[in-house]
Order: structure tokens, then C-alpha cells, then sequence
């Protein structure tokens, strides 16, 4: 095409409506589909029976509430059969907002009560970062399972601690990594990775742009629904934003790529744009190279109010034969609806609506409690994300940028 051609054809695009005349336009006109490939709009069915009655019922327990992300916990376990009977908070907003949220559970006033409490098999937490592994091991040498949100681990010290735990207890340490167990699309990937196809994956990107508060109508039991309390600007205390958000990432990375070990090639953090939080980081990314797989990761904290959602979260998978994007929140200037997949092959481009997929996570989680199993999460893989975050973060890079 001359450059003559080019400039005509993006004047036509620019003169026309949009909503009206390109929709009548057939995709050769602009080259779409000329080489031969189709492309196919498909909803992807529900690999099991959303409405299937649980196989298991457990009793369980939450022990710190400080994050909003506690709602979303809850919620998995309770479809897996899981039976929430006691709940203690120390902080008086979020009591209230949970106690809302669940009137009928029964309310105790010390952790103390959860622990020694023998009909509690699992707990979870989402209380501050830097508390989570401390109480997750009090937690084991109860004799119970413990469930964290991320980050669940903030040090190598920490992690140590849990690793020796576990092997002194038989218990469970799970993090709850929702960016990939919690988003049908990312369940969906999965299934397909597994599936072989899109041959061997070579590398995973993810882009993890997130919101610190978020605008009018936001979910209020969401994380940045409300007021971020002191702590989320503490690195000590959230665990610096490549061991927080880069968490999920991380598990994303060593899920997809089936790496079984794996090391930081680099990794660097910034404070761009808030001075008034010196100590706090709103940009990071770093570079992975596991024995199975290459990955990147970027995260930062600048999402703005007009996408709509805390963040257009985007999931790259490169195959030897083809590829995967995953629009998890939002298909941006397109729908408003999350869950969207893009799977490119030799034979066609293909876009999925994951929207009825079944989340596996709570009731494979569930009956890992009963049966002692880890097929809701590998634990080997669970800790090797915290222990590569960890590094990440304390071996970062501090960028300052110019004004």
C-alpha cells in the first residue's frame, strides 16, 4: 500500500460514523481476514454445574478483615460448601461493614476464640500484609487450614517460618491469588494452556494497572471502594507494590508457564506521583526467567476514573502455535463487561465470552480441607510466588523520574 493509499483510507475511516457506516463495511476492506484465517465470536460454556449442590461442607473462620478482598474469600469458600461461624475484627469501620454484610454470624472478641475453637478446620484472613504469615502460622499449630489474601507473605523470614510450619504441621497455607483462581477468562486460559493450544507457551505479560480509590457506584465491599487506610501507603506494612499486587502476576507466571523454578532478572519501583507518600510505590515492573518459561510483569497505581473498574487488567500468553489475551475487567471503549479472551491460532482469530465459566477455586479448596489434597493450589507453587516477590521487591531498582 503507498503512502498516498494510507492517508486516504485513514481520512475515509476519519470522516465516516463510526457507529453506523464502518459497521456496514466488510472487514477486507481493510484487510481483516485476507489471509485466509476466520474469525469466530463463541461463548465459553461452563466446564461444570454452577448450581451443583457442594460434595463438602466445612467450618471456617475469618481472623482480620482489613482489606475489602475478605468479601470476595468469603464468598468462594461459602460455594464450596464452606459454613462461615465466627468472625474477629480489630478494626471498628470494617467490623461494622462486615457484620452488615453478614448479620447472622456469630461476632467473638478475640483471636483467641477462633484458634482454640476445635470445630474450626480453616481461617481466613485479609488483615494488614505484614500480619498475614505471622497469623497464618498461629493459625497451623492450631491445627487448621489458613487461607490468606495476598499479599501472604512479606519477608523471606516469614516465608521460612510458614515453610517450617507446614512441614511440622500437615496444614495448608493458601493465598488467595483472585487475579487468576477468581477470573473466569483467566480459568478459561487455563483450561486451554492445558489443553495444548496454543502449543508450548513461551512467555506470559501481564499489565496490572490498578485504581487507589475509586469513583462513583464502585463496589462497596471492593478493594478502593473506600478511604485507603494508613497502612496501604507503609511499605513495611503492604509489603511494597511488586510483593502486594505483583503477587497475583507472579502466580500467573509460574501457573501458565508450568515453571517448577524460576528467578528475578531485574525488577524496579517508583513513586512518580505521589509525594505527599514518600515511602510509597505507584509504578513497578520486572522481568522473570523460569525453567519453563520467560515472563514480565507491570504494575502500577493510575488507573483512571473514565475506564470504569479499578483497572483493565490484560493477560499475554505467547505459544510455540499461537496465542492468548485475556481482557479480565473491562474491554475498553468496546463493553463495559469483563472476561474477554482471545485466542489466535493457524487456523482462525477466535474471541470468547468466559462469563458463564464455573470457578473451580472453592470447592476444590474445600475438599482439599477434607482430603488433605492440593489440587485447588499447589503449595510448592504458591510459596515459590511469594518467595520470587519478595526477592523482586527487595532487590529492586528506585527509579526517580524529572519533573
Amino acid at each position: 500500500m503507498s503512502s498516498m493509499d494510507a492517508v486516504n483510507r485513514r481520512s475515509f475511516l476519519k470522516g465516516i460514523s463510526m457507529a453506523g457506516a464502518l459497521s456496514a463495511i466488510p472487514e477486507t476492506a481493510f484487510g481483516l481476514g485476507s489471509g485466509g484465517g476466520s474469525i469466530a465470536h463463541e461463548v465459553a460454556e461452563a466446564s461444570q454445574d454452577a448450581n451443583a449442590k457442594p460434595k463438602y461442607s466445612i467450618k471456617f473462620a475469618v481472623c482480620g478483615m482489613s482489606h475489602d478482598h475478605i468479601y470476595g474469600m468469603v464468598g468462594a469458600i461459602q460455594r464450596g460448601g464452606g459454613v462461615l461461624v465466627a468472625v474477629y475484627g480489630e478494626e471498628p469501620d470494617k467490623l461494622a461493614a462486615f457484620r452488615k454484610r453478614f448479620p447472622d454470624v456469630k461476632m467473638v472478641a478475640s483471636e483467641d476464640e477462633i484458634l482454640n475453637d476445635p470445630t474450626i478446620q480453616l481461617v481466613l484472613s485479609s488483615t494488614i500484609a505484614s500480619h498475614r504469615a505471622p497469623l497464618g502460622v498461629r493459625v497451623m499449630q492450631h491445627g487448621k487450614d489458613f487461607l490468606s489474601d495476598k499479599p501472604g507473605i512479606t519477608t523471606l523470614e516469614q516465608l521460612a517460618d510458614v515453610r517450617k510450619t507446614i512441614a511440622e504441621t500437615h496444614r495448608i497455607y493458601a493465598i488467595m491469588y483472585s487475579e487468576r483462581l477468581e477470573v473466569k477468562a483467566a480459568v478459561k486460559a487455563g483450561e486451554l494452556v492445558q489443553a495444548g493450544a496454543i502449543g508450548k507457551v513461551i512467555q506470559t505479560i501481564n499489565i496490572a494497572p490498578h485504581q487507589i480509590e475509586q469513583g462513583g457506584g464502585a463496589n462497596n465491599f471492593a478493594g478502593g471502594a473506600s478511604k485507603r487506610p494508613y497502612w496501604f501507603w507503609e511499605p513495611d506494612l503492604y509489603g511494597g507494590i511488586l510483593c502486594d499486587i505483583g503477587s497475583h502476576q507472579v502466580d500467573q507466571f509460574l501457573f501458565y508457564t508450568g515453571s517448577t523454578s524460576a528467578e528475578i532478572v531485574e525488577s524496579q519501583i517508583a513513586n512518580v506521583n505521589h509525594p505527599e507518600h514518600p515511602k510509597f510505590q505507584d509504578f513497578g515492573d520486572m522481568v522473570l526467567r523460569g525453567d519453563r518459561g520467560l515472563g514480565y510483569v507491570r504494575l502500577d497505581w493510575f488507573t483512571p476514573d473514565g475506564l470504569g473498574t479499578w483497572g483493565d487488567g490484560r493477560l499475554f500468553i505467547l505459544g510455540t502455535q499461537g496465542y492468548i489475551e485475556v481482557r479480565k475487567y473491562v474491554d475498553v471503549a468496546v463493553k463495559k463487561a469483563g472476561n474477554n479472551l482471545f485466542l489466535v491460532d493457524k487456523d482462525s482469530a477466535r474471541y470468547m465470552d468466559c462469563n458463564n465459566v464455573t470457578l473451580p477455586f472453592g470447592p476444590q479448596f474445600v475438599a482439599d480441607v477434607v482430603n488433605r489434597t492440593h489440587i485447588a493450589q499447589d503449595q510448592t507453587q504458591c510459596l515459590l510466588a511469594a518467595e520470587l516477590v519478595i526477592k523482586a521487591q527487595m532487590n529492586a531498582q528506585r527509579v526517580t523520574l524529572k519533573a
